[in-house]
């Protein structure tokens, strides 16, 4: 069987032309001249399996040639070459991997094993880092591929932080200028509640309460626009009596009411009282209100002592109507059940002021006359919420 098979082989070199002299050497310089040397001139021979075949020639023959047209370093001019099956110039990755070669140096060659264990040697020595070539390439492509990855991943990351910085600054900007119309308006609706108490006799009791709901819807619609604001407070950690920090108001207030089924807390904040949501309520750090725990009956705030009776006999209706909501607004804080507002009898035009006031009043369940030992038709009893 042959292994390899050598047909017509040819192989033609191009020498320059060196011509002595001074001008040849400057003509040669600008125009090279060449000539064509034939190192393998036509040969052809074939090798069986576990023959053993020297190239014998003096210098210049061809046999350096010759091997390296073999082992697929050059490509012939001409003729065919068949190793194995295979066109070393052409599947010279495939070819190089079953063969070894050995190039005039000794130092391949180990003493102590035979020739052809070193050729064996070498054949998987190259074998070897062509897989790591191929292995330090892939790796090569993966790790420029991971550089990419981590570029973008620091421009989209720094894209992303400019937006949401901007989105921050512009949400602040928002919020500042809601609460700059918030208290533009509560400054002109405290002007006009001023104007009214001046008047006294001439006020009108209705525009004062209306003027006092107009602030209350203005601080509700200040808080659906501070949905961006979270608070730190639980349902369950809310107290009646305790101080928060109200995030749409910016200021501490009291919790008068425990949540409602929508998670809203009843919250006064000075004069003024509206339900704030409880993710918009934050625990101060210095709490100074006392928590009172519920129970079965409503128990007062220590710090506010608080009579369960108001006497407004011998006032107008115009004058007795402001005291007696400021002491509702009181005893709702303070958690009384009921009270009672001593009007006399009279002619009676104090008592239905009152009635009519108490009719709209947010903090009134309801209310009655009282009865035998209570003041009868001059005391009416209020149930508070």
């Amino acid at each position: 069987m042959n292994i390899l098979k050598v047909s017509n082989l040819t192989k033609t070199y191009k020498v320059a032309v060196r011509n002595s002299g001074l001008k040849n050497a400057f003509k040669s310089f600008i125009k090279k001249e060449y000539n064509e040397v034939k190192a393998v001139d036509d040969i052809s021979f074939e090798l069986k399996k576990g023959e053993i075949v020297g190239l014998i020639g003096p210098n210049g023959a061809g046999k350096s040639t010759t091997i390296k047209m073999l082992t697929g370093i050059l490509k012939p001019d001409s003729g065919n070459i068949k190793v194995l099956g295979m066109n070393p110039s052409e599947d010279r990755v495939k070819y190089v991997k079953n063969i070894g070669v050995v190039f005039g140096q000794k130092s391949q060659l180990w003493w102590d094993i035979p020739a052809e264990d070193s050729f064996d040697l070498l054949k998987e020595i190259y074998d070897n880092q062509i897989e790591i070539e191929k292995k330090k390439d892939e790796t090569t492509k993966n790790l420029n591929q991971i550089e990419m990855l981590r570029k973008k991943l620091e421009t989209d990351y720094s894209e992303y932080e400019e937006k949401a910085i901007l989105m921050v600054e512009n949400a602040k900007k928002e919020a500042r200028d809601i609460l700059l119309d918030v208290q533009d308006e509560a400054t002109q609706i405290i002007k006009e509640m001023n104007n009214l108490s001046k008047k006294n006799s001439k006020a009108s009791v209705q525009e004062m309460y209306d003027l006092k709901s107009k602030v209350n819807d203005k601080i509700k619609d200040f808080s659906m626009n501070s949905k961006n604001q979270k608070g730190n407070l639980t349902p369950d950690e809310i107290k009646v009596g305790m101080q928060v920090y109200v995030i749409p108001l910016g200021k501490v207030g009291t919790v008068i009411k425990l949540p409602n089924a929508s998670s809203e807390v009843e919250i006064q904040v000075g004069s003024l009282k509206t339900n704030i949501s409880i993710d918009k309520l934050v625990r101060t750090k210095q709490e100074t209100a006392k928590t009172v725990q519920p129970t079965k009956n409503k128990s007062i705030i220590k710090s506010k002592n608080i009579s369960n009776e108001i006497n407004v006999i011998g006032l107008t209706v115009d004058e007795a109507i402001p005291l007696v909501d400021k002491y509702l607004d009181d005893a709702n804080i303070a958690r009384l059940e009921t009270v009672r507002i001593v009007h006399g009898k009279g002619t009676g035009k104090l008592k239905a002021g009152i009635h009519a006031f108490l009719k709209k009043h947010p903090h009134v369940k309801s209310y009655r006359m009282g009865t035998f030992g209570e003041g009868e038709m001059g005391v009416t009893v209020v149930t508070i919420k």
